[in-house]
């Protein structure tokens, strides 16, 4: 018998009225683990409802108190993060180790976010008209909505919430239906922490919850991260509605590896930015684009390395473990039949993949494939699993013009010890995150995180600075005060509270 996995409201549990589930599988076995809820629009309206309740108090709680919150919250997620870790694997089917490593950059935007303090300040210009001052405050929006992909169930969710918990609005999760556990576990640990009821609330579901998200207009702002499809629609629907939305989209990152490069390095690279996560990254690297005559070496340093790769369940001392589901897998095996009919070379064939799990499991092992041209799908399409395609061209012109021609712009990185090469390339290359010798470039959280092109909707990315200004409005204040006033005697220290 499986269980529900339901919604979370005023610090509880809630079930709902709507009696439609989605079965949630652990990807090592192919078992279904449990049926998670579907919301109605009565469901998804008494959780906004929750929130919207709970604004006005938590909107007027100190920033002290706030932040002794996000710090409880921290402290507990430091604790206990290997719980979540194994949640994360039972419900995605990335290795444990993985799964720490998302907790761990989820964690750096809370501590950023325990600094919200200073990051709230405002300006005073005194006397800017005779006996008038002028001032600004950052205000927070009210309840507010995240829509969290799969990938990452407690990273991406973990992007947004703490600065809008921290900035004083309160917050409604919609996780991914194929893991929905982890946003519950993050919801009882904001409860120890002492976060009050209704400013955290969980609501499961699909289409119909994702609806009511962007349409209700008791929700001030929508943060989105999926499909470039999915991103359109989200932003289309929520700023139609009057609503503030960043939507996060689709990839098809590039690495660079030009003849100077040390290819042992590059090669390392590109299995882990490849494969890490089964390949399902937003950030992955899926075009590793050799230029020159480099590429018969590179190949073959990748397929040494690839073809010693442990595939198996995530609990287990494994590399790399399932796709998320059954439909996923088999979409991604067949770009690979694509590609081979379309002339690409399987070097390495993970469809025939001898795993160490169940014989059920969702398994597809890491493929190379080489001689991809541009026009192939397995090039042009964001495929999202554990295929690296090598595209060979001549020229550092020539890869720049790949990558500046391609729809998306979210990732890139580049291989070289030409410093000179490194920095035009920087300069030049039309994406919003760069690395140079570093495979997967996603920034630190007191930077912002985000692509362009395709790669996102709306001029607003993810935690740093850009997160705080998306989570607030500015006021501006003119004061004029005609007589001064007395506070009266007190020689008590002053107390923050």
């Amino acid at each position: 018998m499986t269980t529900t996995i339901g919604h979370w409201v005023d610090n509880k549990a809630f079930a709902g009225e709507s009696s439609e589930t989605a079965p949630v599988t652990n990807p090592a076995t192919g078992a279904v683990t449990g049926q998670v809820a579907l919301a109605s629009v009565a469901d998804a309206r008494h959780v906004i409802d929750a929130a919207a309740a709970a604004f006005p108090a938590w909107r007027d709680t100190s920033l002290a108190k706030r932040t002794q919150v996000l710090f409880a919250f921290r402290e507990l997620l430091n604790e206990r993060k290997g719980e979540l870790a194994e949640i994360i694997t039972a419900e995605h089917g990335k290795v444990v180790s993985d799964a720490l490593g998302e907790v761990g950059r989820g964690q750096e935007v809370v501590e950023f976010a325990c600094g919200i303090p200073h990051l709230l300040k405002g300006g005073y210009t005194e006397n800017a008209s005779t006996n008038v001052d002028v001032h600004s405050i950052r205000q927070p929006l009210g309840p507010v909505a995240i829509i969290s992909p799969f990938n990452f169930p407690a990273m991406v969710p973990m992007w947004f919430f703490p600065v809008a918990i921290a900035a004083g609005n309160t917050v409604v999760l919609k996780p991914s239906e194929k893991d929905p556990s982890a946003s519950l576990w993050l919801a009882a640990l904001w409860k120890e922490a002492g976060l009050p009821d209704g400013v955290f609330n969980v609501l499961q579901g699909d289409k119909t919850a994702v609806d009511e998200l962007l349409t209700n207009p008791k929700i001030k702002s929508v943060s989105f991260v999926g499909s470039t499809p999915i991103a359109q629609y989200v932003y289309a629907t929520g700023t139609a509605a009057g609503k503030r939305v960043q939507a996060l989209g689709g990839a098809k990152n590039h690495a660079v590896i030009l003849p100077d490069a040390d290819l042992d390095l590059a090669a390392d690279a590109m299995v882990n930015a490849g494969f890490g996560s089964a390949g399902e990254r937003c950030m992955a690297i899926s075009a590793c684009v050799a230029v020159g005559p480099i590429a018969d070496d590179l190949v073959a340093k990748i397929t040494e390395r690839t073809t010693g790769l442990k595939i198996g369940d995530g609990t287990k001392n494994t590399d790399m473990g399932p796709l998320v589901t059954k439909a996923h897998r088999d979409k991604v095996a067949s770009y690979i039949d694509a590609g081979e009919a379309a002339g690409a070379k399987v070097v390495v064939d993970g469809r025939q993949v001898q795993a160490d799990g169940g014989a059920d499991g969702f398994w597809l092992g890491p493929t190379l494939l080489d001689n991809v041209t541009p026009d192939m799908s397995v090039y042009t399409d964001e495929i999202f699993g554990p295929v690296l395609s090598v595209v060979r061209v001549e020229s550092y012109d020539q890869a720049l013009e790949l990558i500046n021609s391609n729809p998306y712009g979210n990732g890139t990185a580049i291989f070289t010890n030409d410093g000179g090469a490194a920095r035009r390339f920087q300069n030049e290359v039309e994406v919003g995150m760069v690395g140079i010798n570093v495979p997967i470039p996603v920034p630190m959280a007191y930077y912002s995180f985000g692509g362009w092109k395709a790669s996102l909707f709306g001029d607003s990315h993810a935690h740093g600075m850009d997160g705080v200004q998306f989570f607030t409005r500015q006021k501006a204040i003119t004061t004029r005060w005609l007589d001064p006033s007395h506070g009266g005697i007190n020689l008590g220290f002053p107390e923050n509270t």
